[in-house]
């Protein structure tokens, strides 16, 4: 059996609605003649009778209601269908996949998604934490869309890579130190405090802010989530030098005191996708909302 029409489908629906092949057919802009076409070929695709004519009204048979049944079924369907396709030809929908370190997420990223869900509801966003390293890795393997990374970032082959945006660095301090307004290398370098693993691009960030100095101070531990770092600092075991987040008021705030560097410090993030022939739309929005927070 041939598969069903759903403009026929449409048509039969008219009439049970209507009540007249005549009110149908305008209803839906069609010249009588379509209508009646229409009921044919589903009756003769179907091998039954689905109208019983009258003069003045059109019946439809328990064959005919059982395939409007069915029929509104299948249109509501078709409809939610092509709305599926629209929006994900539009980037209103799919899953995004991003990799991002602890210290971009902590803070950005619930942003990007709060502005994201406004824009492109329809769009999933899923975050894995990643070291850069792995980011650009899994993104030339294909199984990441997007990283937000620890610049510089050696060129990968079918991954692009732009600047994003540069955050300042400050330190973090016990409220119970004496600690001056600025904190420069040398002050540092005389206390205990905390670092980031040595395989990451943070740690070659800070250790060069000491080098400059002439200073190669051994931390007194390694961690890569910056709220394990800041619970260490409010419980006055060490320091830590950590991205500036002007918005960010945690339960921890009143046990911290911030301090800005001397020499000044930054951290440049990029953005990273997998250059496709294809057009993901979905990428593009999240791109694009990540753009808005350069």
């Amino acid at each position: 059996m041939r598969n069903l029409n759903l403009d026929q489908l449409q048509t039969l629906i008219a009439i049970a609605d209507l009540g007249t092949l005549a009110a149908a057919a305008q209803a839906l802009h069609f010249a009588p003649p379509t209508v009646s076409l229409h009921i044919r070929e589903l009756e003769s695709r179907l091998g039954a009778v689905l109208v019983e004519r009258g003069r003045r009204q059109a019946r439809l048979t328990p064959a005919g209601l059982a395939l409007v049944e069915g029929g509104r079924k299948l249109l509501a369907g078709a409809d939610e269908l092509s709305d599926q396709v629209r929006r994900k030809s539009e980037g209103r929908e799919g899953v995004v996949r991003i990799g991002s370190s602890a210290g971009v997420s902590a803070h950005l990223l619930p942003a990007l998604l709060a502005r994201l869900s406004k824009r492109s509801p329809g769009v999933d966003v899923t975050v894995s934490i990643l070291s850069s390293v792995e980011a650009m890795t899994r993104l030339q393997a294909g199984t990441l869309d997007i990283g937000i990374v620890a610049m510089p970032q050696a060129p990968c082959a079918g991954v692009k890579l732009v600047a994003w945006r540069n955050d300042p660095m400050v330190a973090i301090v016990p409220r119970s130190w004496k600690a001056p307004k600025l904190i420069t290398p040398q002050w540092l370098a005389e206390r205990p405090w905390i670092s980031f693993d040595p395989s990451t691009q943070m740690y070659r960030l800070i250790a060069a802010w000491f080098g400059q100095a002439g200073l190669n101070p051994r931390a007194r531990m390694h961690l890569n989530y910056p709220e394990a770092i800041k619970s260490l600092v409010a419980a006055g075991h060490a320091a830590a030098i950590l991205p500036f987040e002007p918005h960010n008021k945690d339960a921890m705030a009143d046990a911290l005191v911030l301090r800005h560097l001397k020499p000044t410090l930054s951290r440049p993030l990029g953005l990273a996708h997998r250059v496709t022939k294809s057009r993901d739309n979905a990428v593009q929005s999240v791109l694009q909302t990540l753009g808005e927070f350069a």
